[in-house]
């Protein structure tokens, strides 16, 4: 059975403890391989060979870093159907939509920060007959970079590319959960001869491996996308030594629906935005707020769509919806809407497992939950103010943009939010007015690579994408000179 090792100072190499950890498959619910299970002795082996590598690295000419970095775009091209497969086995999602979207944009992101080594600049400040400032942005040294498991490649990749890009050397850990790709990318930088020790993928458990990475004093700086307690908890660790944090964090979004929005195209889009990977996404809008005016025939539409969903094997090009990614992440869904239920919640559709009755026998154990809408709820119960991560969204109706506004807000998050209207004013005033780092107006997921991530509240600390993540990963140094 394939065991998943960790990639340290060019090689693969297994785990100091000769530990790992059964990986399950989510649509089968078996073993499928063992993960490395890593702690300190490994984060320090990963920590001296990018300390070892970063003299030489720093000072590597942009060009040569970015032909490097294209090299892996072209390798993780190259085996994309390899990559797919592997994305799709190890989180459950459809094979599918790790073609079109989760594959194509670890291609993307490695792409654009290679261009981006090359055009990355800073600043000069004359002052008119005295001198002239400028300013130079260093790379930090040893950087952590740590990604969940809904979108392993994905955000492994927006995390690494432009640390490397910036002439850092990195220390990653991928999820525990889906550490597959990540493996495949560690062949694929041997591969387009990435020297030794700039890229370090240390597997394991957050607990072990993790926190040996948060707390070693050798890594400069945290960049971290996962659950919000989990965030607070690095933040408090790397805080006593200075390092510099980025955390992408939990989300609970709304999705605002007012009644001169294109219906149709409404529901069609926030369907998507409910549903795509399992719900799975920190961006899925899990809250639908919509004008009283035209709630019941929203409702209606949009109920008819989610039962229309096609539940099945991640396998299967048909399949829309597949398995959650883990055993305890279903129980927990699972929870929240007996919790729903609890606090008077009416489920509309949905609310239980896939039936087994209509499973072929591969996916017969499998982790599947039905798309599930839930109206009846009060703003400020948990199931409308705690995240949930999986396919289960509420629907609320509203009067007035004010109201609209109060209950959008009305959560310790504040990551992303889309509002659907034909007003342009409207629009403007919404998103200016809500609590979230990134607004879609009539849209969902529509991302350019240069505009700046993250959240507000308890969904973040910082900035990443374009500019954002190349100053993140650099210490700017201002230098004047008298004339």
């Amino acid at each position: 059975m394939l065991k998943i090792i960790n990639y340290i100072n060019g090689a693969l190499t297994a785990p100091v403890s000769g530990q790992y950890i059964p990986n399950f498959e989510p649509a089968t619910g078996d073993i499928y391989s063992y993960c490395a299970d890593s702690d300190e002795r490994d984060v320090e082996l990963a920590h001296r060979a990018a300390r070892d590598a970063f003299a030489n690295w720093s000072c590597t000419a942009p060009e040569k870093r970015m032909h490097l970095l294209m090299r892996i775009a072209d390798g993780i091209e190259k085996r994309a159907e390899e990559f797919i497969a592997a994305e799709s086995k190890d989180n459950g999602k459809p094979l599918k939509l790790a073609r079109a979207v989760d594959i194509p944009r670890a291609v993307s992101n490695f792409r654009f920060y290679a261009a981006a080594a090359q055009h990355f600049a800073s600043e000069s400040h004359e002052m008119p007959g005295i001198g002239i400032n400028y300013t130079l942005r260093k790379p930090i040294g040893v950087v952590g970079c740590i990604s969940p498991w809904n979108l392993p490649i994905y955000l492994l990749s927006w995390k690494v590319a432009p640390a490397l890009a910036a002439g850092n050397c990195v220390v990653a850990k991928p999820s525990e959960i889906t550490p597959h790709t990540a493996y495949l990318l560690a062949q694929v930088c041997i591969d387009a001869g990435l020297p030794d020790g700039v890229l370090n993928i240390v597997q394991g458990t957050g607990a072990k491996a993790g926190q040996a990475i948060v707390e070693h004093e050798g890594i400069k700086a945290i960049s971290f996308t996962g659950g919000t307690e989990t965030g607070r908890r690095i933040a408090s660790a790397a805080a006593p030594m200075f390092k510099k944090v980025s955390l992408e964090m939990g989300g609970k979004n709304p999705t605002i629906v007012f009644a001169d929005c294109d219906l149709e195209e409404t529901v069609k889009q926030a369907v998507t935005a409910s549903f795509s990977n399992q719900g799975e996404i920190c961006l899925c809008g899990s809250r639908i707020f919509v004008e009283k005016s035209i709630y019941d025939k929203f409702r209606e539409a949009f109920t008819e769509r989610v039962k229309a969903l096609k539940v099945g094997d991640p396998n299967d090009e048909d399949t829309q919806i597949g398995a959650v990614v883990s055993a305890q992440h279903k129980e927990k869904i699972l929870s929240y809407i007996r919790l729903a239920q609890e606090e008077g919640g009416r489920i509309l559709c949905g609310g239980a497992e896939w039936s087994t009755d209509q499973r072929s026998d591969r996916v017969k154990n499998g982790y599947f939950i039905l798309p599930t809408v839930i109206e009846g709820l009060h703003v400020n119960c948990r199931t409308q103010q705690e995240e949930i991560f999986g396919p289960v969204v509420t629907l609320t109706p509203f009067d007035t943009e004010e109201e609209a506004l109060t209950m959008a807000n009305s959560v310790r998050y504040g990551l992303s939010a889309s509002v659907w209207t034909n007003n342009l004013k409207r629009a403007h005033r919404m998103a200016d007015k809500i609590e979230a780092g990134i607004i879609w107006v009539n849209s969902w997921l529509v991302r350019d690579l240069r505009t700046p991530f993250g959240g507000m509240k308890a969904s973040g600390m910082g900035r990443e994408g374009g500019w954002e993540a190349m100053r993140f990963f650099t210490e700017p140094k201002n230098v004047f000179i008298k004339y």
